[in-house]
């Protein structure tokens, strides 16, 4: 998987990185989008279960990663704006799929909600509409570090809530890449979580009633934060609404082990690939069976 790499301009206001996997044999381009201050590396796992299946498109935001060196950092970036940059993206890549981890779930929502003519179908992982008693702890919490450039306790607080199913190697990643970012960093996660702790449910929903493509809401048995359950308020605003809860995982779903990495991958081709129906054979016999709910 060798990437082609480009570094696009948005609106003349922005510069994103971008890397894009093409594969011969794929007839569908995918879109990821990051969680907050996560970089394309995040979605490495991920764009193997997708690839070669599809062509996969992954970027940094302008705050982050490789797109930070090309960019002034001025002001945090809105849910708003995030969502007008992945539409850009979505034309310039002539997209069919996109799919979404966490905070970029509202971005991913901002952007479906215009309705894209391009867009099939999209994944939203590890997000919900509501802020419950775990989340808000874990938000109210990053903000007091956040707000005072804790670095060393905003890394030990994503390990011990969100992070606590990680294997202990990718907790050290998690923890020196969240305790290394530049100060701009912190203030536009900050924003992030003081955003996320104003909004209110009814947000999320006038977004979500206005999708007009089916949406898989893939989340972790084991998260508490973005739990399983409460994603499911979105089946009745989201009218092609699809739901997957991979057992034994928490928030980062295929990063955790194998066996949630599996689970997830055929969570995401079941949806985005089904399998054809099998031709009609014409002339049966008909018997009278009890039908079942499957």
């Amino acid at each position: 998987m060798r990437p082609e790499i480009a570094v696009l301009d948005i609106q003349g206001q922005f510069r994103v990185y971008t890397e894009c996997y093409r594969a011969d044999a794929a007839e569908k381009t995918i879109i990821m989008v990051n969680g907050s201050l996560a970089t394309t590396a995040s979605f490495a796992q991920t764009a193997r279960n997708l690839y070669p299946q599809f062509n996969v498109v992954l970027y940094d935001q302008p705050y982050a990663g490789k797109s930070k060196p090309h960019n002034l950092h001025e002001r945090p970036l809105t849910k708003e704006i995030e969502g007008q940059i992945l539409l850009e993206l979505i034309d310039h890549f002539n997209a069919e799929h996109i799919m979404s981890f966490s905070w970029g779930g509202a971005a991913a929502l901002v952007a479906l909600a215009h309705r894209p003519k391009r867009i099939e179908k999209a994944v939203i992982s590890s997000f919900s509409p509501v802020i419950n008693e775990p989340m808000r702890d874990y938000l109210e919490r990053g903000s007091q570090h956040l707000g005072a450039y804790d670095r060393y306790e905003v890394g030990n607080l994503i390990n011990s809530t969100i992070g606590k199913h990680l294997p202990s190697l990718f907790k050290r990643f998690n923890y020196k890449h969240v305790s290394t970012l530049d100060l701009h960093e912190y203030a536009q996660m900050h924003h992030h979580i003081n955003h996320v702790l104003d909004t209110n449910t009814l947000g999320q929903i006038k977004l979500a009633k206005r999708i007009n493509v089916p949406v898989l809401f893939m989340n972790g048995e084991w998260d508490e934060y973005t739990a399983a359950q409460d994603a499911r308020l979105f089946a009745d605003h989201v009218r092609q609404c699809h739901f997957s809860t991979i057992q034994c995982a928490g928030h980062f779903l295929d990063m955790e082990h194998k066996a949630a990495c599996l689970h997830s991958k055929n969570a995401l081709l079941e949806f985005l690939k089904p399998a054809p129906e099998p031709s009609r054979i014409r002339h049966q016999n008909v018997h009278n069976h009890p039908a079942f709910a499957i």
